[in-house]
């Protein structure tokens, strides 16, 4: 067991015992009754406790899961027994009859006195069955989804991170020594360099050779391919074998790796968009069906109602649920950790006002200091909202949400827009624009535009690095220095990533070190892609200006981060086009359904009716359906559907919920166009 996982499981112990330790050891016996402590479920369970870094011993876990599961039993039964006391007692006013079995007449006031409170009793025992199982399972399924999600990011992150220790093995570094950078790189290979970081602690701390610390880690990470690229390594390491080719072999297999595990997530995404294809169209088929059904009198108002604002949203809430399971959205927030407080100003959160943070309080000076950097800050907000927007997108909404305050409360107080149900019923149009389209407009499209602007933004960083790694490796080859190799890109280069060289390139020649000046552009930008990147440079250039191999390594890197970006968009642009048009098909069956079948059997209804208002809401046919009812509903019904789509379809091509903003802003507003010109 590696250090982080077995001291943590002491302090966790002690802590349990301290804290929780009461239930632990009440429900400590039932532990010892129920489970066999060499059994399969116990071992797996412990397992994953050291596979999730759950700092705690599989007897406590357990034992804790246990009293979980009695409380939230104890609940269920008492929620159970009152619900069937209630039901029993107060909704049905007869005795129910069961099988109609024929009985004596003693026998059946015999069951008819013992039928309720036997109902009663099977019903608390049923919900504290299911109580105990909830509360016990989802304590027990807690750390398989946490090993499963440290899992996921290893294999994201291992593809770079073995790039990385190829650099450093080609900057000269041995083997202990690229074990200790993997393990300092947290910042940037998070959940990889956590696993190494483990190896490096039980080698400082349980006296244990980092051998044995490697096939440790091998046995307790959660992810198959680093536990073999461990595995490998230690092969390599006890044969004496060539570090540096092994690690140029694996870099070049995990390349190949990450490719095929992208292929396969993109043809799941091909699968879940036919998908939703068919469950889209569900809602649609079951309105029109409960449409006939409240024609012929069999059927209520609320299955309408929960179609459209129930299942529908359900559909698409369970639909994006489930697309996040698969889809692999990027690791970490993209900042490189400074290593001196004045860098650490730089690497600032949305208000924070600096260095002058650390010496306030010890002397006025700095007090004043804060309150004029506060007043600066302020201003130059004010200089250019624009950019700092860009930044920081949704700081927009702190602008735009009171404005739709402000205009939904004057449209509501002016009589503009509806303030009832039944106002919004008879005039849908209106009440929804008011209600739900202007909020949207005001809030998203600003939203969108800054969004989008700070991707493309970020983008124009991201769109040359490669371009301009193999520049500087080609430089660096003919004996230049690094930082004579960033300014002949600089010079020869244009875009936005060249004026950032440059920049670069004066700020270490008015005394800033190359390292900082690129963590500082690191920073600026915070895109996780390039945060690994300067991570592998900023680390070889420490040993050394003459980095070839290595920029020739981040290059390659960043071309096969490219070919997976391109191949992803190319391939989830069908999937995006697919979900669009089936919106559009919706939309064009709900209009038909409209114009063809709601107005013309409400027209057949007021001739039948004489002019006479024949109906309740003043559109009833055939047994009182409300024709105004239906249409507010079928509005309804694709505008939510366009809403969800649309964040569906973002989330899909930029693993991004914010990238379909733009999707539910224009599909909205085509049903809009659409039932307003009918």
């Amino acid at each position: 067991m590696s250090l982080d996982t077995a001291g943590g499981a002491g302090a966790g112990a002690g802590g349990s015992y301290g804290e929780g330790g009461t239930l632990s050891d009440l429900f400590y016996p039932m532990y010892k009754r129920l489970f066999d402590e060499e059994g399969d479920f116990v071992s797996n369970v412990e397992t994953k406790l050291a596979e999730a870094r759950m700092p705690e011993t599989v007897e406590i876990y357990l034992s804790r899961s246990l009293a979980v599961g009695v409380l939230v039993g104890l609940v269920l039964w008492l929620l159970g027994v009152f619900t069937g006391w209630f039901v029993f007692s107060v909704v049905l006013t007869e005795v129910p009859i069961l099988l109609g079995l024929p009985v004596g007449e003693s026998t059946a006031a015999f069951l008819n006195a013992i039928k309720i409170p036997a109902f009663i009793i099977i019903t608390g025992i049923v919900m504290g069955l299911i109580g105990f199982g909830l509360g016990f399972g989802s304590m027990v399924a807690r750390p398989y989804m946490t090993s499963g999600e440290r899992k996921r990011e290893i294999n994201v992150l291992l593809s770079d991170s073995v790039s990385f220790m190829y650099a450093l093995s080609v900057g000269g570094l041995n083997q202990l020594e690229i074990l200790e950078a993997m393990a300092k790189a947290d910042d940037t290979y998070g959940e990889v360099s956590k696993e190494f970081q483990s190896i490096v602690l039980e080698t400082e701390y349980f006296d244990t050779d980092y051998r044995t610390a490697i096939r440790n880690q091998a046995m307790e990470t959660p992810s198959d391919e680093l536990s073999q690229f461990l595995t490998d390594m230690l092969s390599i390491i006890n044969s004496g074998g060539d570090m540096e080719k092994f690690l140029a072999d694996q870099k070049e297999k995990q390349m190949r790796t990450s490719k095929q595990e992208q292929e396969m997530v993109l043809e799941t995404l091909e699968l879940f968009g036919e998908m939703f294809m068919t469950l889209s169209l569900f809602p649609l088929l079951l309105i029109i069906i409960l449409v006939i059904m409240s024609m012929l009198g069999e059927a209520q108002d609320f299955l309408l109602y929960g179609t459209v604002y129930g299942l529908i949203p359900l559909i698409g809430a369970g639909f994006l649920v489930l697309v996040s399971t698969v889809v692999q959205d990027e690791v970490g927030d993209g900042y490189l950790d400074p290593e001196n407080a004045d860098a650490a100003a730089d690497n600032t959160a949305m208000f924070d006002l600096g260095i002058v943070n650390n010496y306030t309080g010890e002397y006025g000076l700095f007090d004043r200091i804060k309150s004029r950097e506060g007043t600066y800050e302020l201003m130059e907000i004010m200089k250019a909202p624009h950019h700092f927007f860009r930044d920081h997108p949704l700081a927009v909404l702190g602008v735009t949400l009171p404005i739709s305050l402000v205009v939904l409360a004057f449209t509501a107080l002016s009589g503009m827009a509806p303030t009832s149900w039944e106002g919004i019923k008879a005039d849908p149009i209106l009440g929804t624009f008011f209600w739900l389209y202007a909020p949207l407009y005001i809030n998203f499209i600003p939203l969108t535009i800054f969004y989008e602007w700070n991707v493309r933004s970020r983008r124009a960083i991201t769109d040359k690095l490669s371009d301009n790694l193999r520049k500087l490796s080609s430089a660096n080859d003919t004996g230049m220095t690094l930082l004579e190799s960033i300014k002949v890109v600089s010079d020869t280069s244009s875009g936005k990533l060249s004026d950032e060289f440059e920049t670069m390139y004066a700020k270490v020649n008015y005394g800033t070190s190359l390292k900082t000046a690129l963590v500082d552009f690191n920073n600026k930008y915070h895109i996780p892609r390039l945060a690994r990147t300067m991570k592998l440079i900023s680390k070889a250039q420490e040993a050394s200006s003459q980095i070839t191999q290595v920029l020739s390594t981040a290059a390659q890197a960043s071309e096969n981060q490219d070919d997976i970006e391109r191949d992803r968009k190319s391939r989830t642009r069908m999937q995006t086009v697919i979900i669009i048009m089936t919106y559009m098909t919706l939309l064009g069956v709900m209009a038909i359904l409209k114009v063809k079948f709601l107005d013309v059997m409400a027209g057949l209804a007021q001739q039948a009716s004489g002019g006479g208002g024949g109906g309740a809401g003043g559109g009833g046919f055939s047994g009182g359906v409300d024709v105004n009812m239906l249409n507010m509903l079928f509005f309804h019904a694709v505008t939510l559907q366009a809403i969800i789509s649309g964040f569906i379809a973002g989330y899909m091509r930029d693993v991004s919920l914010m990238a379909g903003l733009k999707f539910a802003v224009i599909l909205p507003t085509f049903a809009l166009l659409t039932f307003m010109f009918l």
